[in-house]
């Protein structure tokens, strides 16, 4: 783990991130690694425990908070914990760790690794397109995408927190713009 640097990707929900990081992990010369998240939400259709998230009963995640096995975590919706396993962090083995999170546990992660950690803020064109990406994955009820875009507006408010911040207009230019910034902080 001295040796991995960690990339943090965040975001809004809907905002991209999660296309984002999977493409680059394909980049076999970035040598990355998916810090995979634990939540204690329902996994979606296409979703595994495991690769996906970790997830757990609300009741498992409160205990792990209190066994002190996060090395971040908040309650980003009522009753719904998303965090960092410090194991995570531990199985990174000679790899960069890659994280795909919510806007508080990026800035956190930064908080805790200042030197070996870089943050990316993928930023929506606007509220009322992250709306429609919402509404068009298919993915939420209308009173969770209505959760989603309140927890937007304050998440933006944090964006200047970040190292960078990226809007995601057209997938491919976006994507350019945060290899290019990964690329040079690994190499560096």
């Amino acid at each position: 783990m001295s040796n991995s640097k960690f990339i943090v990707i965040a975001a809004p929900s809907g905002s991209g991130k999660t296309t984002i990081v999977n493409k680059l992990l394909k980049e076999k010369n970035l040598n990355l690694s998916f810090s995979v998240s634990a939540t204690s939400r329902a996994p979606r259709n296409n979703e595994l425990d495991g690769l996906n998230y970790f997830f757990l009963s609300k009741d498992e995640f409160i205990k792990r908070i209190e066994n002190k096995e996060f090395i971040e975590w908040e309650e980003v919706y009522e009753n719904t914990y998303y965090g960092t396993l410090i194991s995570e962090l531990e199985n990174s083995s000679q790899k960069n760790l890659i994280f795909d999170i919510d806007v508080v546990g990026g800035l956190n992660i930064k908080k805790k690794f200042p030197k070996q950690t870089i943050t990316i803020f993928i930023k929506p064109p606007s509220i009322n397109e992250l709306e429609t990406r919402l509404i068009n994955r298919n993915l939420d009820s209308d009173s969770s995408i209505k959760t989603r875009i309140n927890k937007a507006k304050d998440e933006i408010l944090l964006a200047d927190k970040f190292d960078y911040i990226v809007e995601n207009n057209i997938l491919e230019t976006s994507y350019s713009k945060v290899l290019e910034l990964v690329n040079s902080f690994i190499n560096e």
